[in-house]
């Protein structure tokens, strides 16, 4: 049997999650110049090729809602023919997206983290114009997608990404991969507390947390910094378990995600991921 050439955007349409709880990693150019094969298994989508929305997302134009309103508005065309319907399917090898006339193509992955400041809000754009985690980044990142969020009183580590299936593994709950953070306190809980935190703690009826790694890094006079690792990401999820206990949260810093870690990167400063940090990523969801 002849050798079969895959382009990097026929290989993405067949990346994690869509069709297999495992991961199947971008091509070797898009990784840290390590391979997967994609997945055999059939597609639950009979129609073939993607949505034109999903497309301009994959190619890092726009996220699908600001794809969406490209698309509506007229400014995208398919094979030379104006498209108004975001849902419309089309077949990323073979037909030619232009964007008010320029050709479009796959976008170079980008993978970066930024230290997020407080006071920030995790979006790219808010209705009531508070000030965002894209003023940190520079005019060739602002077009990629934060991995999460921090909520805007909340500090530290934070990724960002042009490669959806990337993202949407690092956010998948199944995969347990743990998120450390450091979290200063009111007061020093007693050994009690800390073993609920370690259990679980029930937020709502029938919503318990996982169980998480608690212990105290240092403590003085009123307050003390807690060490919380946790494999999952609910809403506001570490200042409803300190406030379970009847504590208050006066700061929360990410620290870690799986292997990649804040360091010394500066509050507001942002630095590629390198090829050992996303190997080592890679591994840790595998």
């Amino acid at each position: 049997m002849g050798k079969i050439n895959l382009s990097p955007i026929l290989l993405s349409y067949y990346i994690y999650p869509l069709y297999s709880s495992r991961p199947v990693w971008p091509s070797g150019l898009e990784f840290a110049g390590m391979t997967r094969p994609f997945s055999r298994k059939t597609p639950r989508n009979p129609t073939p090729g993607v949505s034109l929305a999903r497309a301009l997302s994959k190619l890092g134009i726009a996220s699908r809602t600001e794809a969406a309103t490209l698309i509506e508005a007229g400014r995208i065309t398919v094979n030379g023919h104006s498209v108004h319907n975001p849902a419309r399917r089309i077949d990323m090898e073979r037909d030619t997206l232009m964007l008010d006339g320029r050709h479009l193509s796959v976008q170079p992955r980008r993978y970066i983290a930024l230290n997020k400041p407080h006071g920030l809000i995790t979006t790219a754009r808010d209705e009531r114009d508070r000030p965002t985690v894209y003023q940190c980044l520079n005019d060739a990142d602002r077009r990629l997608s934060p991995v999460g969020r921090l909520d805007k009183a909340s500090e530290g580590l934070l990724l960002f990404t042009n490669d959806t299936h990337w993202a949407h593994a690092i956010l998948d709950p199944a995969r347990h991969l743990p998120k450390i953070y450091h979290v200063q306190i009111d007061r020093v809980p007693v050994d009690e507390e800390i073993a609920r935190l370690h259990a679980g703690i029930e937020l709502e009826p029938g919503l318990t947390t996982r169980p998480a790694q608690v212990e105290i890094v240092r403590s003085g006079g009123k307050t003390c910094w807690l060490e919380i690792t946790l494999h999952e990401g609910l809403n506001r999820q570490i200042r409803r378990m300190i406030e379970a206990i009847d504590a208050h949260v006066l700061r929360l810093v990410r620290i870690r995600i799986g292997p990649i870690e804040l360091g010394d990167l500066a509050k507001g400063a942002s630095r590629p991921l390198t090829p050992t940090e996303l190997i080592a990523l890679r591994d840790a969801l595998h």
